[in-house]
């Protein structure tokens, strides 16, 4: 395949794009050969070093975060990784003693256990009604250590002693970790789907391939990087399932943007292919340049929260976000002049067979809208409202085996445990006294009369003798609302007026979701502030406006908080037969941050081709329907791929990544449908020549950002 000689004549050095876009159009070979070597190398080193990922969930200054601290003090050599055995018999657990034994003797002999406690003689092992129990398995290494294929042979090796009226469940982190399935699904079928998409949209196997090579190009190369970089920072174990989540949505996305372009520049019967590249390029390249930097601030926004767990996955997501930023530039205009002849002749042939004029029924949609702009905007702004307000009674967690699928071995003996020792067993409060033996029993009984609290442990000395510890174990499940106000209640109310010089603390589980939870909520305004504020001073000097960067801003808001109403309909009241319970503490952050700047993909490339034809014509109400006319399909199309990607990810078997998938998938849905075809049109007829108003002495400070080349 030769390459076109015009590139060389066409290609202008005048800024970085057009200096990495212009190399990679002359050494279009050589391009795509460093981009192939470049995704083997790392994809190798990453394999032979493997990963280092670890969770951070550390919160400094909360009170559960002083309660870990003192355990870790404490001990500081850390405790070992432990599963339990979950046994039940309805008709008693006594008689299949000899069974047990025999199981225990088993298990006690495989790898790493250390220790197996006897559900019979081990303290509160054994529910009251001898029919449920649960024994301890004590393995000699941390959790982080643990091989998953030791995990589930003690899983399988205890199991294969359950009978008919004997049921044997594992349960414990370790043993949800195991029973998860792959995701591999998941991507598999959004990369499908959305070849599918594009071979629709291009009528060509051939150009429909392109912008998805593109993308996983650089999602792959990410990945390698992503593996290499879990050496030197801190980056949680879901960090790659959500890169892949963005950066495929996000690579298809720009690449698609430009090769439309491309595609209608071709079609103008005096441009050649280098032309219509290089315009491409300075157009809808530009576009995704600067969306791309709106979503990379939104994401390092989230540094702004100051949560270890949120920033090496907000780090991994950035890296992601430029590499498919640099493959839109450099990749794909490689691989346009490759395949320049052949994608020229599928393109014309394609749009030969159309009878229509491109844009008809996306200009016929703006003028419906401009004759009445107000119908439109009303009930779209009101759909949207609507939407939102579930989220006004979001309860934030962390997902625990109560959420799992109920035919995971972890779930199963959660639910026995529930059953036969009550439902906050699972999930028990950690309370700390800072004080004398005195100060702790004196806690244990004012505990002890809560109306909520169905049993607290005696209290256990440290060896210092300074600091005690006690378990409550609420009347209610981990995940119930009733137990963060039990937290609450014991911090605020119940322990501050005991008559003692002690300090008290409570933490575990559900108080380290609420304290989270807390911390979110204080330093989420400052998060707001630094997204939403450098992104309209970006909006602002790209389109010398006021109102489009308020336009943009109120929009993106009420897209994003639909989403997350939506999320909280279906995974926290269990709407269309989801697993009710809490949502997972860190989505509705990410999810802010990751679609605030996935909205701006299309408020810049719809408002830009509407700018570039009202700088052109001068006229507002004609720029508004050339702009959809020109940009309706492909927004449509963009977002129908990012929607079958993300909706995919409602296949994996992980809670998070569900709630991932359904929030970011709604939030496009109703941001490229109801937003940018409707509510923005509407807005743009109502502004007029107003929209592009910007007061003097703000445009003398402003730099000037060029969009339309």
């Amino acid at each position: 395949m030769a390459v076109d000689t015009e590139v060389r004549r066409s290609t202008r050095k005048d800024g970085w794009l057009h200096r990495v876009s212009g190399w990679s159009m002359r050494h279009a070979g050589l391009a795509v050969v460093l981009w192939l070597v470049g995704l083997v190398a790392v994809t190798a080193a990453s394999t032979l070093i493997g990963d280092n990922y670890r969770n951070d969930n550390t919160l400094p200054g909360t009170e559960s975060q002083r309660v870990t601290d003192i355990f870790r003090e404490h001990q500081p050599k850390g405790d070992t990784a432990s599963v339990q055995i979950v046994l039940r018999a309805d008709g008693g657990l006594a008689a299949d003693k000899p069974r047990i034994a025999s199981m225990l003797a088993v298990v006690r002999d495989l790898p790493h256990v250390a220790s197996v406690a006897d559900p019979f003689t081990a303290p509160g092992s054994l529910a009251p009604d001898g029919r449920t129990a649960y024994s301890t398995v004590a393995l000699d290494v941390v959790t982080a250590d643990m091989p998953v294929e030791d995990v589930r042979t003690i899983i399988h090796r205890a199991q294969d002693f359950a009978r008919p009226g004997l049921q044997v469940e594992v349960g414990g982190d370790l043993a949800r970790s195991a029973s998860e399935g792959g995701g591999g699904a998941s991507e598999g079928a959004g990369i499908l789907a959305a070849l599918v998409i594009l071979v629709f949209l291009f009528g060509s196997l051939l150009a429909a391939t392109l912008p998805l090579l593109t993308a996983v190009f650089a999602v792959g190369s990410t990945l390698g990087l992503l593996v290499l970089g879990s050496h030197l920072f801190t980056v949680p174990d879901y960090t790659a399932p959500v890169m892949m989540l963005v950066g495929l949505g996000v690579g298809i996305d720009y690449a698609l943007l430009i090769f439309s372009r491309y595609r209608h520049e071709l079609l103008k019967d005096d441009t050649d292919r280098a032309s219509a590249a290089m315009v491409a390029l300075d157009t809808a390249g530009r576009s995704v340049m600067f969306a791309g930097c709106t979503v990379v601030i939104a994401l390092l926004g989230l540094l702004a929260l100051g949560l270890g767990a949120l920033q090496g996955v907000a780090l991994g997501v950035t890296l992601t976000v430029l590499m498919t930023m640099l493959a839109a530039v450099s990749l794909l205009p490689a691989l346009l002049t490759l395949f320049g002849k052949r994608i020229e002749r599928s393109v014309r042939k394609h749009a030969a067979k159309k009878r229509r004029t491109p844009g008809d029924g996306w200009r016929r949609l703006a003028a419906v809208v401009q004759r009445g702009p107000w119908v439109p905007l009303v009930l779209g702004t009101v759909a949207l409202v609507a939407l939102s307000l579930p989220a006004l009674d979001m309860r934030l967690g962390f997902a625990d085996a109560g959420t799992d699928d109920p035919a995971k071995t972890s779930r199963k003996a959660y639910d026995l445990l529930a059953q036969g020792f009550g439902p906050g067993f699972n999930g028990p409060l950690v309370v700390v006294t800072e004080g004398d033996e005195a100060a702790a029993t004196a806690a244990s009984k004012t505990i002890s009369a809560d109306p909520d609290v169905a049993a607290v442990t005696p209290p256990q000395l440290m060896p210092d003798g300074k600091i005690a510890t006690m378990l409550v174990f609420p009347k209610s499940a981990p995940q119930d609302a009733a137990t963060s106000q039990l937290v609450e209640r014991l911090r605020d109310e119940t322990l501050p007026p005991l008559k003692t010089n002690a300090t008290y603390l409570v933490g575990g589980a559900t108080a380290a979701a609420d304290d989270f939870a807390s911390a979110v909520s204080a330093r989420l305004p400052i998060f707001v502030l630094v997204v939403v504020g450098l992104s309209a001073l970006l909006l602002m000097a790209v389109f010398r406006s006021i109102l489009i960067p308020l336009k943009a801003a109120v929009l993106n808001l009420l897209s994003i908080g639909a989403s997350l109403g939506v999320i909280t309909l279906v995974f926290q009241q269990g709407w269309f037969g989801a697993q009710p319970g809490p949502i997972e503490a860190f989505v509705p952050v990410m999810i802010f941050a990751i679609v605030f700047g996935l909205s701006m993909d299309y408020e810049v490339f719809l408002v830009s081709r509407i700018h570039e034809e009202w700088r052109r014509t001068g006229n507002a109400q004609e720029a508004v329907r050339e702009g959809l006319a020109n940009t309706g399909s492909v927004i449509t199309a963009a977002a129908a791929i990012m929607i079958v990607v993300f909706g995919a990810f409602l296949l994996s078997p992980d809670r998070m990544l569900k709630q991932f998938g359904l929030g970011l998938a709604t939030a496009v849905l109703l941001d490229a449908v109801l937003i940018r075809c409707v509510i923005v049109p509407a807005v743009m007829r109502l502004f007029g020549d107003r929209a592009w108003w910007l007061p003097r002495g703000l445009g003398r400070v402003l730099p000037k950002v060029e969009l339309d080349g």
